[in-house]
């Protein structure tokens, strides 16, 4: 069994892996580059969403790339963190949310794997986009370690790179939106049409325009995740440690119509 580790904004490394080495895959949408390892003899695959040194933005991620790489080595549960404003004044910053639900409000990224003719067209069911199991296996890991986080709530992905409008955040609030990022679409949908047991640990870093009361910054948000970066580790540790390779979601079936990837990539 291998444990996918996806790092978000100010998740740069792992510095938790034993003989850990770099690994390049390759897939029909470019290059990936791993970071694989151990922890307590479990395999460990870890992918900077953005690059070593937040080289890429939101909107030009190879999310397709990422999740095909990942699946590639044989991962079969994945552990996203993520970066997040609030939207909620009981969401405070430094607050940790298990999300379970998104709107997307993205524009220009490919969202399938399937493009049609040879590929073959799905139409995935996102019912449960963040795998139930996975989200239940990451509480109890928290828990463990007594490190408190709010179960449940509702990730608004933007195009980005640009930070929202205060009027774009009431529209979000007014949607049921809970805190708002720039990454988990398509990288979600993608690894529900790749039957991988996907789960996000979002960080709230700062309250969103309108309701945050200076202008937001990068620089904050860094500086957030580096507080947290201690915390966010704990956690993920605390989960390779007990994870279970079973499997009693729907996210290995969610791809049955299609019997698997398959011949999703090639060239329409």
């Amino acid at each position: 069994m291998i444990i996918g580790i996806i790092g978000g904004t100010g998740f740069y490394e792992t510095r938790l892996l034993d003989q850990e080495h770099e690994r390049n895959i390759s897939t029909p949408y470019g290059q990936v580059g791993l970071k694989m390892g151990s922890y307590k003899g479990r395999e460990v695959a870890f992918l900077a969403r953005h690059g070593a040194g937040h080289t890429v933005p939101p909107h030009l991620v190879n999310y397709r790339a990422n999740i095909w790489a990942l699946r590639e080595i044989g991962a079969t549960k994945v552990i996203a963190t993520a970066a997040v404003g609030s939207l909620q004044k009981d969401l405070k910053p430094g607050d940790v949310v298990l999300v379970d639900q998104f709107l997307d409000f993205t524009k220009s990224r490919p969202q399938t794997f399937f493009e049609g003719n040879e590929s073959g067209v799905l139409h995935v069911d996102v019912t449960e986009p963040y795998c139930p199991s996975l989200r239940r296996e990451i509480g109890q890991a928290a828990a463990r370690i007594q490190v408190s986080l709010h179960d449940g709530g509702t990730y608004v992905c933007t195009e980005g790179p640009r930070y929202e409008t205060p009027a774009e955040i009431r529209m979000f609030r007014s949607l049921g939106g809970d805190v708002v990022g720039m990454t988990s679409v398509p990288e979600v949908v993608l690894a529900r049409e790749a039957a991988l047991c996907y789960a996000t640990i979002a960080l709230v870093t700062n309250y969103a325009a309108g309701i945050a009361t200076r202008p937001l910054s990068h620089q904050e948000v860094l500086a957030a995740m580096d507080s947290a970066q201690g915390m966010l580790n704990q956690i993920v540790l605390s989960v390779l440690e007990d994870v279970s390779e079973s499997r009693p979601c729907g996210c290995p079936r969610a791809a049955l119509e299609l019997g698997s990837l398959g011949n999703a990539g090639q060239k329409s």
